[in-house]
């Protein structure tokens, strides 16, 4: 299995963006939260500063919009430059749609999925998608702790990838004592915030976090 670590740039230091992505040259990509205050109770950034961000960094970028309307604003990020554009399942109204106008845009489209929602309805439609997120926290802030009743809903999700390239994203207390637990459910691809930037090293967090997931 290869294994995917994304830092989440939302526990980085706001003020040195460009310093903190240049910390963890071992990471795959680089997790940006995009959140309104309407979809979640939290704001940090929108489109100009994820546009910046594609300028500046060394490292692809994984935009996860946690935002009312995606089927507008989803395309615009894809067209910023963005690798993966990720949306909120239970924010889209034609989600298939919107996957597809992020892919026609040249980004990778994803689909997330918070704690309490039922995945089955969109495993059908698999081909649609290049990434699916099960959110292992309620989404919005970091910090939260890990839920590890999720572990069936991401091994369901596991079973109907099957073969396909679709990556099996996670997302929420992952940390060095959680991301085992999630990989032998099926995750490949982790997303850490405090425990890659709350760390003297980042860059060693990542390959650790890599080793354990591997492992």
């Amino acid at each position: 299995m290869v294994v995917r670590i994304e830092p989440s740039i939302l526990s980085a230091d706001f003020s040195a963006f460009a310093a903190a992505v240049a910390s963890i040259p071992s990471a795959d990509l680089v997790h940006c939260d995009v959140m309104d205050n309407h979809f979640v109770p939290n704001l940090t950034f929108g489109l100009p500063m994820v546009r910046r961000l594609v300028e500046t960094s060394a490292l692809p970028l994984d935009v996860h919009l946690m935002i009312d309307d995606p089927d507008r604003w989803a395309p615009g990020y894809a067209e910023a430059g963005a690798h993966t554009v990720t949306f909120h399942a239970e924010a889209a109204h034609e989600p298939i749609a919107t996957a597809r106008a992020i892919r026609r845009a040249g980004a990778r489209a994803g689909i997330a999925v918070k704690p309490t929602t039922d995945v089955r309805p969109y495993l059908a439609a698999l081909a649609e998608f290049d990434q699916v997120l099960v959110m292992t926290v309620e989404p919005g802030f970091g910090g939260q702790s890990f839920m590890a009743g999720l572990m069936d809903k991401v091994g369901e999700v596991r079973a109907a990838i099957g073969d396909r390239d679709v990556w099996l994203q996670v997302d929420g207390g992952i940390g060095a004592d959680t991301i085992a637990t999630a990989a032998a459910a099926g995750a490949d691809t982790f997303v850490a915030g405090s425990a890659v930037f709350g760390q003297e090293d980042p860059d060693a967090a990542v390959r650790h976090l890599r080793a354990l997931a591997s492992a």
